[in-house]
């Protein structure tokens, strides 16, 4: 791939290894295009490079474009109302789901188990492809956990899922009306959307079978039937928008009109939440450890190629958006390749704060 389509706001480069590995694993064809950006404090250094289509013709990555955020939808969205709630005190952490979804049978399985991945619920639904909306919402709510409730880290998209029904029951609107006005609107992050139609203003993501090019269709095939009550996947998001929402986790909830989160809620995401205190993992977000002193850093992926990682001890943050399920899914590679890149960074940031 051509690094003449690089693009790039910042005449300081702050981290250039890193970048210079973004753009080395692009060039090795792990992603067709990138579009990425290293925070440190008030300073930001966004640049894109490569292609944000290939098949069936190349179109250029630009910041402007929409990425199928896929999991990163469960920390911008159905996390981010969670933690407001519980704020509020219209919820509670170690109650059962049951209490405020009580549509969903089992009664031992508690939002703390959800967020932080601990549930051991048992996902698989017979023909679950093959599933309408309503049958698929059907199967979701019978769900039951197995043996390692509480004990083991064992991350789902069921979770996540779940909690969006819950929140259109606690608000009486569909998720997506709800992530709209609660969250994106809030934020100012008026360029993302759910549900888009496709267009130009998209990313495409993987290409089917048939031959047909995924494009402004999300790609996880639970929220595409799930659609606007899909908690799991569905946000399109574009690096500006993804710059908005980092700053707010790193300004510890603060916006320039006022809160989003509060201050002790932010704190308490840099903190092994699981119920037994060993998996390592917080309230919808995973945790990576500083390489100088171990302290907590925020992380998320989502399974289209992108990923936060927000170090709000240090003021730093890298946001990564790539469409590596272009047109093929490689799965594999991508995972070495993405754990080197956040490696880098951590290591980078490490010996810059020297």
């Amino acid at each position: 791939m051509d690094c003449k389509n690089l693009t790039e706001k910042q005449e300081k480069k702050m981290y250039p290894q890193t970048k210079q590995l973004i753009l080395k694993k692009m060039e090795e064809g792990f992603y067709p295009g990138v579009a990425a950006a290293f925070i440190k404090e008030n300073q930001v250094e966004s640049f894109t490079a490569g292609f944000a289509q290939v098949v069936p013709e190349k179109q250029p990555m630009t910041e402007d474009l929409l990425f199928d955020a896929a999991s990163l939808t469960k920390v911008v969205a159905t996390t981010s109302l969670v933690l407001r709630l519980l704020e509020d005190g219209k919820i509670e952490l170690d109650q059962p789901l049951h209490k405020y979804l009580s549509e969903f049978e089992n009664q031992t399985i508690t939002l703390r188990h959800l967020l932080t991945h601990t549930s051991d619920i048992k996902t698989w639904i017979p023909n679950r492809d093959e599933l309408s909306q309503e049958e698929l919402i059907a199967a979701y709510l019978k769900l039951e956990p197995g043996e390692q409730l509480g004990k083991e880290v064992k991350y789902t998209d069921a979770g996540t899922i779940l909690l969006g029904l819950m929140l259109e029951k606690i608000y009486q609107e569909t998720a997506v009306e709800i992530f709209q006005e609660q969250v994106l609107e809030p934020l100012g992050m008026m360029n993302s959307l759910f549900l888009p139609f496709p267009s130009k203003k998209t990313v495409p993501t993987e290409q089917l079978p048939s031959g047909e090019v995924l494009r402004g269709q999300t790609h996880d095939p639970k929220a595409r039937v799930l659609a606007e009550h899909a908690g799991n996947a569905g946000l399109f998001i574009d690096l500006n928008d993804s710059i908005t929402f980092v700053q707010m986790y790193l300004n510890k909830g603060k916006i320039s009109n006022g809160r989003f989160l509060e201050e002790e809620t932010i704190d308490s995401l840099l903190q092994d939440q699981t119920p037994e205190k060993n998996g390592y993992r917080s309230l919808g977000w995973d945790l990576k450890k500083d390489v100088e002193d171990g302290h907590a850093i925020l992380f998320h992926t989502g399974y289209t190629g992108t990923f936060f990682l927000i170090d709000i001890k240090t003021q730093e943050a890298l946001i990564f958006l790539s469409n590596r399920v272009h047109p093929v899914d490689h799965r594999a590679e991508y995972l070495i390749c993405r754990d080197e890149i956040v490696e880098n960074f951590l290591k980078e940031k490490a010996v810059l704060q020297k």
